[in-house]
């Protein structure tokens, strides 16, 4: 048995979410405030079973409204309500666990459901009081002398009155799903009421015998070594006390073992002896972890006990350098808090492990722990490490094929958590805005391209595993021609849109040919993203025989007219934008956006045919950029033309500071000078398609050029102004909507 998924509603920004578990790992991702914390939190309040822990702002801020339209006399609105509706699986020989939340004894399947409500016990005894006590004080304080002026006494709105009274008019309510009254997407049928759970034991007391949920939360308040510890923050606690508490209340205590006390007062190095046999299957878990390694220090555990104050001490960490009896040992102020973190998450870990199995006869089948940003201090390699080993961690000795079973739920911001897992555990929290209501879709990964035979699932994973890709934690994506845009890009975006540099950019080097494969991707996350690529005019030309160069030809697929047409493969020489016939041998351009081969189409396209809205994703649109037409000035004259690349249209509109001897070592200055602007164009384009020309050189050379001496090609200058807006305007929808709920609550409340 394992938890399948959950669906949450009216929680913060959770306004209808479902969010789908792996039966081993699942890893949550998502931009900053996208409602990943809120996701394990959710879970962790309703199954405490305590309806003290919600507050009236953990309702989602469109149900505001709704309490303070209820405040009026004539309203049919349903009172909102927090609802969970959590969804196990269940193999046959668990069914005998999940008896008290069966719909029917005609049941089958393998989902098992059952509903927690955080609802109004009785909605209209709730109005009814709300506006008796609203009266009551209204009159009281027109009695008052004088009136009562601008003084509007409690309560004044429904929110106002139920930010006081939550706790004693809502209350956590248990209902039994049946899944055949359920969609694919585990959407409730329209008129479907679930049967009320009220069996005894009650709903809370039924799920604490099916699940137990632990959360290690990113604050893990570790002392620093280099810090002064004795002033640290009250939670603040060094990684020797913390395996003590570990020791005491987990390990084989020897209490009643007077041979070992005997040893303990005899000889210091008894109580070592022990404290290392017992600390062993900790330290051999961890090493497992493949740290410290061959050449650094290795652990061992070090008592600091004296005999008059013997329960009272705590046993040391210690790290050994070197063996025998001119090891050097230091205590663990002397290790790094990276390392030092990640030996107290794996201590946690088996902390919470070991409680869950000591429950014995009260213990649930199911262990859900989530772990929130286990990266956090730990170096790229460290955090691979761990992820790959976790589960291994959580093995159980003769319970591997049993009734008990654990999940891990990671919430990270690493792209190096996410390289080692690939996309079927990911569940990607995406942001957006429902008229102007803050909101998040779940996206479960494993459904991307699912199937035997997907389209470019398996050659995107290896190309997120070869960037280490943070596509999943960016408020927007720029996908690029190549290095040389992927290394001026940073400065460009100095130049033309400082505002982009505050914003979490993902800057993704993909090519003109495979570009076009990131497209379903960028469809499915609704990632507002700009494609910055070359036009790459080629001159169709037959196939290259075997006495000529085959890299003077370029291969590219035509796709038809129509979709149902297989594509061809043709073949191209690189030619000026310019020469008659020119297509585009651009893979983006030709299968994405704007769909056109032909150049002089290009060329003539506007803005509504290079973008486009990413459908079902609010605000989140693509658009496309690729060299045009501009005014190039030279020996006094002035021509309209486009570069085939950027470094063509760099050195066309930076003409006279490209051609200037000092910039020689950019690698576009031409030998002969032009003496019309199509002669320079004509010279760029046999400099740049030539040999022996280096794009990288001439990327640093302009990077290590003072900035202001040159200007950004026009067509990427457009493309950062359209991101701009883009990203401009969703951070006002999202601030607006962050802000203004807020304000229309403290308004009723005023």
């Amino acid at each position: 048995m394992h938890l399948h998924s959950y669906r949450l509603k009216n929680y913060r920004r959770l306004c209808d979410v479902h969010v789908e578990f792996a039966p081993d790992i699942s890893i949550f991702v998502g931009a900053n405030n996208s409602g990943k914390t809120s996701a394990t939190q959710a879970l962790e309040m309703f199954l405490s079973g305590s309806k003290n822990r919600f507050s009236l702002f953990d309702f989602s801020s469109y149900t505001w409204k709704i309490f303070n339209e209820l405040s009026g006399e004539d309203t049919d609105l349903e009172m909102p309500a927090i609802t969970l509706d959590l969804w196990f699986h269940v193999t046959e020989p668990d069914l005998y666990l999940v008896i008290p939340i069966l719909p029917s004894s005609d049941w089958s399947g393998n989902l098992v459901g059952i509903r927690i409500e955080f609802a109004a016990q009785n909605p209209i005894e709730l109005l009814r009081r709300f506006r008796e006590k609203k009266q009551n004080s209204y009159e009281r304080a027109t009695a008052l002398l004088g009136g009562a002026g601008d003084y509007i006494p409690w309560p004044k709105s429904l929110m106002d009155y139920l930010e006081k009274e939550l706790h004693n008019e809502f209350d956590l309510r248990y209902f039994i799903l049946d899944r055949s009254q359920f969609n694919d997407e585990l959407i409730s049928n329209d008129g479907y009421k679930p049967v009320p759970l009220t069996s005894n034991p009650g709903g809370g007391a039924v799920l604490k015998t099916l699940i137990r949920v632990d959360c290690l939360n990113a604050q893990r308040h570790l002392a620093d070594p280099s810090s002064n510890t004795q002033n640290a923050g009250g939670r603040s606690e060094d990684l020797s006390r913390r395996l003590s508490r570990f020791y005491l209340r987990n390990l084989a205590q020897r209490d009643e073992d007077h041979t070992v006390l005997k040893a303990l007062f005899d000889s210091e190095n008894g109580l070592n002896d022990h404290l290392m046999e017992v600390f062993k299957p900790t330290l051999d878990r961890i090493a497992t972890l493949g740290y410290p390694g061959l050449h650094n220090p290795h652990l061992e555990i070090k008592s600091a006990l004296k005999p008059a104050t013997l329960m009272s001490q705590d046993a040391r960490i210690h790290y050994v350098l070197g063996k025998g009896n001119d090891a050097v040992r230091l205590p663990d102020s002397y290790s790094g808090l990276g390392f030092k973190n990640l030996i107290y998450i794996v201590v946690e870990i088996l902390d919470l492990q070991e409680k869950w199995i000591h429950e014995k006869e009260d213990r649930p089948p199911l262990h859900l722990i989530f772990i929130e940003e286990p990266e956090a201090h730990l170096h790229a390699q460290l955090q691979q490490v761990f992820v790959r080993n976790v589960l291994d961690l959580l093995k159980v000795e003769g319970e591997e094929n049993g009734v008990f079973s654990s999940q891990v739920v990671i919430t990270t911001h690493s792209p190096h958590v996410i390289y080692e897992r690939g996309f079927s555990p990911i569940r990607y929290f995406r942001r957006h805005t429902i008229n102007g209501e803050q909101s998040t879709k779940i996206l479960n990964l494993s459904r991307f391209q699912a199937g035997d035979m997907p389209k470019d699932r398996d050659f995107l994973q290896r190309y997120m595993k070869l960037t280490h890709c943070d596509l999943f934690f960016a408020d927007a994506a720029i996908l690029v021609e190549g290095n040389v845009e992927r290394l001026l890009l940073p400065l460009m975006i100095e130049k033309e849109a400082k505002f982009l540099r505050s914003a979490s950019l993902c800057i993704l080097e993909v090519g003109g040919a495979f570009g076009h494969r990131f497209r379903e991707l960028i469809e499915f996350l609704g990632i507002t993203t700009l494609i910055i690529t070359d036009i790459d005019s080629v001159i169709n030309t037959d196939a290259p025989t075997n006495d000529e160069d085959e890299d003077e030809f370029i291969e590219f697929d035509d796709p038809g007219n129509e979709p149902e047409v297989p594509s061809v493969k043709r073949y191209g020489k690189a030619c000026l934008p310019a020469t008659q016939g020119a297509v585009t041998s651009n893979q983006t351009l030709i299968q994405w956006l704007p769909g056109i081969r032909n150049i002089d189409k290009l060329l003539a396209a506007g803005n509504e045919s290079k973008e486009a809205d990413l459908a079902g994703s609010g605000p989140a649109k693509i658009r496309v950029a690729y060299q045009i037409a501009t005014d190039v000035i030279w020996g006094g004259s002035t021509v309209s033309l486009c570069g085939r690349t950027l470094e063509e249209a760099f050195g066309l509109e930076n003409a006279e500071w490209c051609q200037a001897l000092e910039q020689k070592s950019v690698g576009l200055k031409i030998r002969t000078p032009p003496v019309d602007p199509n002669m320079l164009a004509s010279a760029l384009h046999k400099r740049v398609t030539g040999k022996a020309f280096d794009k990288t050189k001439f990327a640093l050379q302009v990077l290590a050029s003072e900035k202001e001496a040159w200007n950004v090609p026009k067509y990427i200058q457009e493309g950062l102004v359209w991101l701009k807006g883009q990203v401009s305007l969703e951070v006002e929808e999202e601030t607006e909507a962050m802000v203004q709920a807020p304000i229309s609550v403290m308004e009723s409340m005023s």
